[in-house]
C-alpha cells in the first residue's frame, strides 16, 4: 500500500470562508434520512448519486474550514511514514521512533523504513486523550475533597 499524499493546508481569504459557508448551510438544509442523495453539477451539466455520508462529511468540511482550521483526510487503512505519523501526533519523529521501539504503536518494516497504518496511530492517540481524561478526573475529584475550589 502506498503512503497518501497530504495535501498542504490552505488558508482561506475572506470570500472563500463566505463561499464554504453559504454551501455548507445550503447542502446541509437539502440532506435527506435516505442512504443517497442527487445532485444537480451545473458546471459539466451533469446529475450524480452521492452516498449521503459523503455530503455530511462535505459539510463538516466546509464548516471546520469557516472556522478557520485546516483540513486533512487520511483514509483509514493508509500507512503513513513515520515524518508523517509524527506530525499527526504532533511529537517529533525520534519521539514517534521510540514510541514505535518500546511497541507502544505498532508497525512494520519496508526495507529498513518503518511504515505505520493510520488506524494504529489513531488509536494511540484515543487511549492518550482517554488516559487524559482520567487523569484530569482524579486530580477534579481529589480538589473536591481537599475542598481547594477548583
Amino acid at each position: 500500500m502506498n503512503s497518501p499524499s497530504l495535501v498542504q493546508p490552505h488558508l482561506l481569504d475572506e470570500q472563500e470562508i463566505e463561499v464554504a459557508r453559504e454551501s455548507s448551510r445550503l447542502l446541509a438544509a437539502c440532506l435527506g434520512k435516505g442512504g443517497t442523495a442527487r445532485l444537480r453539477v451545473i458546471d459539466g451539466g451533469k446529475e450524480l448519486t452521492v452516498p449521503v455520508f459523503a455530503l455530511h462529511m462535505l459539510v463538516d468540511i466546509l464548516n471546520q474550514m469557516v472556522e478557520g482550521n485546516a483540513v486533512t483526510m487520511v483514509p483509514v487503512n493508509a500507512e503513513l511514514t513515520t515524518q508523517q505519523a509524527a506530525d499527526f501526533l504532533n511529537v517529533s519523529r525520534p519521539y514517534f521512533v521510540k514510541l514505535l521501539e518500546e511497541g507502544k504503536v505498532p508497525y512494520r518494516k519496508v526495507g529498513t523504513r518503518r511504515r505505520v497504518m493510520f488506524k494504529d496511530i489513531d488509536a494511540y492517540k484515543e487511549s492518550l486523550t482517554e488516559h487524559t481524561r482520567k487523569v484530569v478526573d482524579e486530580l477534579t475529584r481529589q480538589s473536591q475533597e481537599l475542598g481547594l475550589g477548583y
